[in-house]
């Protein structure tokens, strides 16, 4: 018998500390209009000492609380993060030991805000050949990696983490995706670069350590090619809500207006939160269902589309 991924359960988790606009202005030339006239944000939350791992872990405890399942049922769990506390061991290992899901196969996937919809293929997939349970979540603690003199990306993004259970089914739930990448434009977002510097090597490349991004060229990206891959993926297909990558208020309205979409199905938190790259959507999913507007198990069509650095963008149609 065929075998499918289900969504079964939500969970997130944010670090306390909430850092406003206003308090952003006594770091950087800066005001709470200025960012939430061009973004959309009114606050981020930002770590205090919890790394990726911290984070992800108090999900993923969360999780099986929430599916009522014992870790060592656990056949596998994935991370999408482009902060992992180490370049080894992977977050979802630290996750794993953290939990004790002795049984499951654990790795990270690096796909920067499109991270999440990537893993939650990855997982689909694996139920698809044999896997019966595992936990996808997107975690990130950005706010090490910014440069927090550049207020044109300092700004924009925040800590968080969220993620899902995911357990066969004989109903195929996912029903279309899209998963796309073009590294011709990659440079548009960098984050972490580390010149090989070692005794025989010389002009090392000068990348920045810390994130910088071209902002326009995010902007166009994601107002053309995710249009079209969110346009290819909803051709007649009813859709009751968008939950899009939480980068910009401005960019969710120009989406909207393109595919000639009701504004209000594009659900939103990004004002709270700001920019969690492969957190942002499941932050938001876990949001919406705890809030009512959206309820596992009843079949609602959801489109789920991450993007950004890569450039990946990735879109999914599921029904809940």
């Amino acid at each position: 018998m065929n075998m499918f991924g289900k969504i079964t359960a939500t969970a997130s988790y944010v670090p306390d500390k909430i850092v406003t606009n206003d308090d952003l202005s006594h770091l950087m030339d800066t005001s709470d209009e200025w960012i939430y006239s061009r973004t959309g944000i009114k606050e981020r939350r930002i770590s205090v000492g919890e790394n990726t791992s911290d984070l992800c872990g108090k999900v993923a405890v969360k999780l099986l609380d929430e599916a009522n399942v014992k870790p060592e049922e656990l056949d596998f769990i994935l991370v999408a993060t482009i902060t992992p506390d180490f370049n080894t061991p992977a977050v979802a290992c630290q996750v794993q030991g953290m939990i004790g899901a002795t049984n499951a196969f654990a790795f990270d996937i690096s796909a920067a805000c499109a991270g999440f919809v990537y893993a939650l293929s990855m997982a689909e997939k694996l139920i698809r050949t044999g896997s019966k349970k595992g936990l996808v979540i997107g975690g990130e603690v950005l706010s090490k990696v910014l440069d927090w003199e550049d207020r044109s990306s300092a700004v924009l993004f925040g800590d968080g983490a969220a993620g899902v259970f995911i357990e066969a089914s004989t109903k195929q739930h996912i029903i279309k995706e899209s998963l796309k990448a073009d590294g011709t434009r990659g440079m548009s977002l960098t984050s972490g670069f580390r010149s090989n510097q070692n005794p025989f090597s010389t002009n090392a490349p000068a990348y920045h350590a810390c994130m910088q991004m071209v902002g326009r060229e995010i902007f166009d990206f994601a107002t053309r090619d995710v249009v079209s891959s969110i346009a290819e993926i909803i051709e007649n297909e009813e859709v009751d809500y968008y939950l899009l990558h939480q980068a910009n208020a401005r960019i969710l309205d120009k989406v909207a207006r393109k595919l000639k979409q009701p504004r209000a199905q594009f659900l939103q938190n990004m004002q709270h939160y700001g920019n969690t790259s492969a957190a942002s959507i499941p932050i938001l999913l876990d949001e919406e269902v705890k809030k009512g507007t959206l309820t596992l198990g009843s079949g609602q069509h959801v489109v789920f589309s991450g993007f950004g650095g890569g450039l990946t963008w990735g879109t999914m149609l599921a029904a809940l």
